[in-house]
């Protein structure tokens, strides 16, 4: 599924001296520009109100999970013209989360070989206005990365075990946000942690197309997730169709599914394994043209 507009971004505001991850964040804005990240000092509290919530209190449940599917069971209706279940919702709500806050992760991972280190705490997003505010107090690199020097450094071996730090910090971010929801959406826990696999290739993979790096996010999407490293579930799943001139057309098999059938029968995600190779030829070669 993607991911639909989140808000206008608002001016951005000067990082801490010194962070690890500014220059990718901003990149992502000056790419995608339906998301700003706010990096926060180390001794400044993840903002609360006026449109924001916090990871952990998402993880929570209750209400403030409540009030954020409200938006997405209002947007349904508005826009779709008829009421989705509540799993349904709870899907969109997660989605809409997870796709960016993977991206805070992985985007500074693909660009900058720098893994920061977020748990629930110590972010917050406020979906309106396409921001989230994200504290790093830590990030993993390689030996010969300059950031080595930055408070807050840790040094690992190699690819490889970047890689895990990746997967790691994705999943002490997601986790307890997966437990906020998981009750109001009927699926079990591999169903969740499919989800989450596909929220961190679809994420990747849409941004670095906008950054002009799409192959090289293929395949370090496809090292990253080779199959089902646990938590996750399914891995890349990446496959190459072939175009009525030749060409060749990226895809993949998502490994959860959105339930946007549900709302619209016969409008299903192009990488949805309910749309068969034909339509998604049809699709991709429309959308490049």
């Amino acid at each position: 599924m993607t991911l639909m507009a989140l808000g206008s971004t608002s001016a951005s505001t000067p990082a801490p001296a010194g962070s690890p991850v500014a220059e990718a964040y901003a990149r992502l804005t000056e790419a995608y520009g339906g998301l700003s990240v706010i990096e926060l000092s180390a001794h400044e509290p993840t903002p609360r109100g006026a449109g924001w919530v916090g990871a952990d209190e998402l993880a929570a449940g209750g209400a403030a999970v409540d009030a954020f599917l409200a938006w997405d069971e209002a947007q349904i209706v508005r826009d779709y013209g008829r009421q989705a279940r509540p799993d349904v919702v709870a899907s969109f709500g997660l989605h809409r989360y997870a796709w960016p806050a993977c991206l805070l992760i992985t985007l500074p991972w693909f660009l900058h070989r720098r893994v920061p280190r977020l748990p629930a705490d110590r972010v917050a997003f406020d979906r309106t206005r396409g921001r989230m505010a994200v504290r790093v107090e830590g990030f993993a690199c390689l030996p010969d990365d300059p950031a080595t020097a930055l408070p807050g450094a840790r040094v690992v071996p190699d690819e490889e075990a970047l890689r895990a730090e990746v997967r790691a910090a994705v999943a002490e971010h997601l986790a307890p946000v997966l437990e906020g929801f998981g009750p109001r959406m009927r699926r079990g826990r591999r169903a969740l942690w499919g989800m989450v696999t596909d929220e961190v290739v679809e994420s990747l993979w849409y941004v670095a197309g906008l950054l002009g790096e799409e192959q090289r996010a293929l395949a370090e999407l496809d090292a990253l997730l080779p199959g089902s490293v646990a938590p996750y579930s399914g891995g890349a799943r990446f496959r190459t169709l072939t175009g009525p001139a030749g060409e060749d057309l990226p895809t993949r098999d998502r490994a959860s599914c959105c339930f946007f059938y549900t709302i619209r029968p016969d409008d299903t995600c192009v990488t949805c394994p309910r749309t068969c190779d034909a339509e998604r030829i049809a699709r991709l070669t429309a959308a490049a043209a």
